[in-house]
C-alpha cells in the first residue's frame, strides 16, 4: 500500500480568505470608534486650558481684593512668567466648529470666532469659548 505524506508549507486560499474577512470585519467596528478621536481631543484640551484661565482669575481676583482683570491678558506677561499664567492657553476646537484652528487672542466682542470671550467692562469674572456649536457630547461649547 502506498502512503502519500504531504508535508504543510504553508496556507491555503481559504485560510488566508477568512483571515482577511476578519481583519475587514474588526477594521469596519473599529474606524468609526476613533475617526472622531482627534475631535474629542482637542475638546479635552480646550476644557483644561478653560479651567486653567478661570482658575488664574479667581486667583487674581483673591490676590487684588476683588478686583477681576480688565483683560485676559492682564493674567499673563508677555516679557517674563506671568504671576497667575506664563502664557495664556489658545483654544483649539475641532475643525467642524468655528476656525477649528488654534486661535490665542482675547476678544471683548460676543460672536462665533472660537476665540476666548472675556468681557472686562462687565467685570463679572466670566471667561467663556466664544463659540455657539455643540461638541461632541451634545454640550454647548460655550459653557464648558
Amino acid at each position: 500500500m502506498l502512503k502519500f505524506h504531504r508535508k504543510s508549507k504553508g496556507f491555503t486560499l481559504i485560510e488566508l480568505m477568512i483571515v482577511v474577512a476578519i481583519i475587514g470585519i474588526l477594521a469596519a467596528i473599529a474606524i468609526p470608534r476613533f475617526a472622531n478621536l482627534i475631535d474629542r481631543a482637542r475638546e479635552a484640551r480646550t476644557q483644561g486650558n478653560l479651567g486653567a484661565v478661570r482658575s488664574a482669575m479667581a486667583i487674581m481676583y483673591g490676590a487684588t481684593g476683588g478686583t477681576w482683570p480688565a483683560l485676559i491678558h492682564d493674567l499673563d506677561d508677555l516679557v517674563a512668567p506671568g504671576p497667575y499664567l506664563d502664557d495664556i492657553p489658545g483654544v483649539l476646537l475641532p475643525a467642524g466648529m468655528a476656525h477649528g484652528a488654534e486661535d490665542n487672542t482675547e476678544t471683548a466682542v460676543a460672536g462665533n470666532t472660537g476665540n476666548w470671550f472675556y468681557n472686562g467692562a462687565a467685570a463679572d469674572g466670566v471667561v467663556n469659548v466664544n463659540c455657539t456649536c455643540i461638541d461632541s457630547q451634545g454640550a454647548a461649547v460655550n459653557t464648558w
